[in-house]
């Protein structure tokens, strides 16, 4: 049998959000369902109900930052059991079958990865996320979240997170590597943390010096602000690795001409306007500019682990469900530091 649940919805990319019932499937042999307590505001849930992208679906019921406790699992489940504290990211499913799946890369799975909201499940219904007091997902995509971690804070890794450590990782942050992290919103401030605890050499590269103070206390070894442009002559040539984390267009060739000779740019905010550069940009000094979306599962857990170890969670403000749509709106004017947990309980007093 189904199950009734309290959600937030949003019905049009203009309208405000709703609380009203939800129905959760029946447990499969390998599901588990988790009674949900935090769920975090990313800005692609902004994008994605305000159908920036487009191919919005509504009622649309965001959130793909989920932490809460196990309440059921399925016949065939052996890896988690009643209690446990899990997290559900930005996928809840997969064909399991296909070169990148095996690989641990069901991000980019060849049949088409079920997103955790606005997505399509197996059986052709519409998934919806973690603004809503449960959720159900195939054991393979629940994480396990570390012991000692404070949950709240832990949720917005399960995005954010994974898709700052990936690009850092792959591009080899580490002691001896100079690491520019373009913006500190609320991916840009888990970029910096993790990539200082790499070891890499981290610089800030923020429009202003409003937020200098965190972005040292994050374990920045420098923040420059870029407004005047004199970050750009200055810096020109000097770092390794550019993660760019701002979600709105920004002068490509200019942070481009701050690698070093066979340095990297990685593009992790997904911005809804088209992007260009010059070649020149690239040819000149052996330059790359790359994308990356999310991680896998393992990759994942990977980083969940990492972070566990090195202390590192997201610098959060816990809000209340009534506070969502205000919310949107601090986000996209970078009036939050750094990332909004909505604390599920509210839930069930929201108007």
């Amino acid at each position: 049998m189904t199950t009734t649940i309290t959600a937030l919805q949003a019905d049009s990319a203009e309208g405000d959000f709703t609380r009203r019932p939800l129905e959760r499937r029946s447990l499969r042999a390998d599901d588990v369902r988790i009674a949900i307590r935090y769920a975090g505001i990313c800005h692609t849930d902004i994008h994605q109900v305000r159908n920036e992208w487009g191919g919005a679906s509504y009622p649309m019921t965001p959130g793909h930052e989920i932490i809460g406790d196990v309440v059921e699992v399925g016949a065939d489940v052996s890896e988690f059991t009643v209690g446990d504290t899990v997290g559900v990211g930005c996928f809840a499913d997969s064909c399991m079958e296909c070169e990148a799946c095996k690989a641990g890369e069901e991000q980019f799975c060849s049949q088409g990865v079920v997103a955790t909201y606005n997505g399509q499940d197996k059986d052709g219904e519409t998934t919806h996320g973690g603004y809503s007091q449960q959720i159900v997902v195939r054991d393979h995509f629940v994480l396990r979240i570390p012991e000692g971690m404070d949950a709240a804070s832990t949720t917005p890794l399960l995005c954010a997170g994974i898709t700052t450590y990936a690009p850092l990782k792959r591009y080899g942050a580490g002691p001896g590597v100079k690491v520019g992290v373009i913006g500190m919103g609320g991916l840009g401030h888990i970029a910096v943390k993790i990539a200082a605890a790499m070891g890499a050499e981290v610089t800030v590269l923020s429009r202003t010096d409003s937020k200098k103070e965190d972005g040292l206390s994050f374990g920045a070894t420098s923040y420059r602000a870029t407004e005047d442009g004199s970050a750009f002559q200055e810096l020109a040539g000097t770092f390794d690795l550019i993660i760019n984390t701002v979600g709105a267009s920004v002068s490509l060739d200019s942070f481009l001409g701050l690698l070093g000779r066979g340095g990297t740019m990685v593009n992790v905010g997904a911005p809804s306007e088209e992007q260009s550069f010059q070649m020149f940009s690239l040819l000149t000094m052996r330059r790359n500019y790359a994308g990356s979306m999310v991680g896998g599962l393992p990759e994942t857990q990977e980083m969940l682990d990492f972070c566990a170890k090195h202390g590192i969670t997201a610098t959060t403000e816990l809000i209340q469900a009534d506070q969502v749509a205000e919310y949107y709106d601090k986000v996209v004017s970078g009036d939050v530091r750094y990332r909004a947990v909505i604390d599920i309980a509210s839930l069930e007093n929201a108007s």
